[in-house]
């Protein structure tokens, strides 16, 4: 399983749901399963939940910072 493509087909998701968004921050677990849509074992479940919080977090860090490039 690539969990690589799994993380990015999830951020996508989330990332344009604001609904989606509002049940990952609640429930991350259970929304990257809905999403995926494949009953995965927790080691790799944690390692897909993890990559899509940091995923959303640098992918936010990336706008703050293009906003502010912006400004001068």
């Amino acid at each position: 399983m690539d969990i690589k493509a799994q993380i990015t087909t999830a951020v996508e998701k989330i990332t344009k749901d604001p609904k989606m968004q509002e049940q990952f921050k609640k429930e991350p677990v259970k929304t990257v399963e809905q999403i995926l849509g494949v009953d995965l074992p927790d080691d790799v479940l944690n390692k897909v939940v993890d990559g899509v919080k940091a995923k959303i977090s640098v992918d936010k860090a990336s706008g703050a910072v293009d906003a502010l490039k912006k400004l001068f």
